[in-house]
C-alpha cells in the first residue's frame, strides 16, 4: 500500500491553527480588557489578525516547523523522517554509478533537493514523501542542467530510498 502524503495533514493542521488563532485571540483580548477596559472591539480584530499571521508564519518557517515535527514525531513514530541537511550518495542506472551531493531543505509543506554530480546540478521541480510498506521514500521530480554547455537541461525522476541505519544500538537515517 502507498500512503502519498506531505509530511503532515493540512486540514488538521488548519482546522489547529484557526483554533489556536481563536484561543490566543480571546484570550489577548480578555487580557488587555482587563488591564485596559476603555479598548474598543476593533482591537479584536487586530489582535486576532496579528495572531494569525503569527501562526501560520510560525509553522511556514522551517525553523519552527521542525520543532513542531520533531514534537510530532515523538507521538507518532511513523511520521516521515527529517532530511534535512547535506547527504552524499550515489546515483545508480544500469550498470554506471555517479556519485552525488545533495542539499535538502525541507519543511512541513514541501521539500526542495539541490543535486550536483561531477557532471550535472539538478533543482527540484516537484516531491512527494511516500511511505511503502513502512519505508519512507520521497518521489522526486527535477530540471537537470548539464555541466556541458554542449549536453541538453532535461527533466528526469527519481526515486530516493530514505534508510534506516542502526549504529552501536542508535537508529539513524542512512545515506541517499
Amino acid at each position: 500500500m502507498v500512503d502519498m502524503f506531505r509530511i503532515i495533514n493540512f486540514s488538521v493542521l488548519l482546522k489547529t491553527l484557526v483554533g489556536l488563532t481563536v484561543a490566543f485571540s480571546i484570550a489577548l483580548y480578555a487580557m488587555i480588557d482587563w488591564l485596559w477596559p476603555e479598548t474598543s472591539l476593533i482591537k479584536l480584530f487586530t489582535i486576532a489578525s496579528t495572531v494569525g499571521a503569527v501562526l501560520i508564519t510560525a509553522v511556514s518557517t522551517s525553523f519552527i516547523s521542525r520543532k513542531i515535527w520533531s514534537l510530532l514525531s515523538l507521538f507518532d513514530g511513523s511520521l516521515f523522517p527529517d532530511i534535512n541537511g547535506a547527504w552524499e550518495g550515489e546515483i545508480t542506472f544500469g550498470e554506471s554509478k555517479l556519485v552525488a551531493r545533495a542539499i535538502i531543505r525541507q519543511t512541513l509543506s514541501h521539500t526542495q533537493i539541490d543535486l550536483h554530480t561531477p557532471t550535472s546540478k539538478s533543482i527540484t521541480l516537484e516531491s512527494t514523501p511516500v511511505t511503502e510498506g513502512g519505508q519512507p521514500r520521497l518521489y522526486y521530480v527535477h530540471r537537470v542542467t548539464p555541466r556541458n554547455p554542449d549536453w541538453y537541461i532535461y527533466t528526469g525522476s527519481t526515486l530516493f530510498d530514505i534508510r534506516r541505519v542502526e549504529i552501536n544500538g542508535i537508529v539513524r537515517l542512512g545515506k541517499l
